[in-house]
């Protein structure tokens, strides 16, 4: 690790340091020993760990940590699509792109600063991205770490255009997991889904809980602001709150996508499961000078699939 210098955000201080390509990220610290870091490239956060230390995102043994590669691993921001549709590259720019820290960010919602460590970050089209996306943004990027070790990002995007724009967008999460077949979420029963191996042919959830036997890419629809990852093994149940986000995408490559992937190991789809708070059916449309929030948190809680007194989505109210 680089050297460091301490900032002092919030009352909390974080640390801003180089990763072993020389590419500037920022460590985040909770006061209980939980962390986390975003890396400026794609101001994509790369760690989240708890107060034990223990790692609660996967990121591949062969990610690439070059631009204008996006990693592969930890929550890529998916902007201005996610996908891969026309001139763009899959999944938009922004997640290859280095973003700067921004120094005055206008102000969030008490709740969202009150005793958090936290960086701003801030996106601007270059004239190249201008060239396949002819359209000006400010986004603006804020990831903090709770007291109590929860993963917030709260993203702002706003039409600096003199026309409006329409763009597709997902927190591309990558959750670590003991063992894909030991997992499952609730909270997406009976919705209906987009089905990527299809075609996007239209399906309804007929599952009291989504499981895993094979590969999976799907788009659950107007789903709500709150879902449950439980691994049986670990005993650990991720939930996921959101908010200006309908839609949930829910991905495992199973073995041969795997083998197929350079930067992703053969038997690594065992060990991980992407579940995101996205906006993908419906495109978010904004007229000049307007701005949509997306905020997604991510929290881990003890669990068992045999406790009958355990709810995790009661954890979410």
């Amino acid at each position: 690790m680089g050297h460091f210098s301490a900032v002092w955000d919030h009352r909390v201080a974080i640390e801003l340091s180089k990763d072993w390509n020389g590419i500037d990220q920022v460590v985040l610290r909770s006061p209980h020993g939980a962390s986390a870091k975003v890396s400026l490239h794609g101001g994509q956060v790369t760690s989240w760990r708890n107060d034990r230390g223990e790692e609660l995102l996967f990121t591949s043994s062969k990610a690439i940590f070059k631009s204008p590669k996006a990693i592969r691993g930890g929550i890529p921001v998916c902007f201005p699509q996610f996908g891969n549709c026309g001139s763009l590259e899959q999944h938009g720019f922004a997640r290859n792109k280095v973003w700067t820290i921004d120094e005055n960010p206008p102000p969030l919602h008490p709740n969202d600063s009150r005793g958090k460590s936290a960086v701003d970050l801030l996106l601007k089209p270059s004239e190249e991205d201008l060239k396949c996306w002819p359209n000006s943004f400010q986004f603006r990027l804020r990831v903090s770490l709770s007291s109590d070790g929860n993963l917030i990002l709260i993203s702002r995007i706003r039409n600096v255009n003199g026309k409006p724009f329409s763009f597709s967008f997902a927190y591309h999460t990558y959750l670590s997991v003991s063992d894909i077949s030991e997992v499952r979420i609730e909270g997406l029963e009976t919705l209906d889904y987009l089905d990527n191996l299809l075609q996007r042919e239209r399906f309804t959830e007929q599952g009291d809980a989504i499981t895993f036997e094979s590969e999976v890419d799907r788009v659950y629809l107007s789903s709500p602001k709150c879902i449950a990852v439980l691994d049986h093994e670990r005993k650990r149940t991720y939930v996921i709150r959101k908010e200006g986000l309908p839609d949930v995408v829910v991905w495992n490559p199973w073995d041969k996508k795997s083998k197929a992937m350079v930067d992703f190991g053969d038997e690594e789809y065992k060990q991980m499961l992407c579940v995101d708070g996205a906006a993908i059916e419906k495109p978010i449309t904004l007229k000049p000078g307007e701005e949509w929030t997306g905020r997604m948190e991510l929290s881990v809680v003890p669990s068992s699939f045999y406790s009958d007194e355990f709810d995790p989505l009661l954890r979410c109210f």
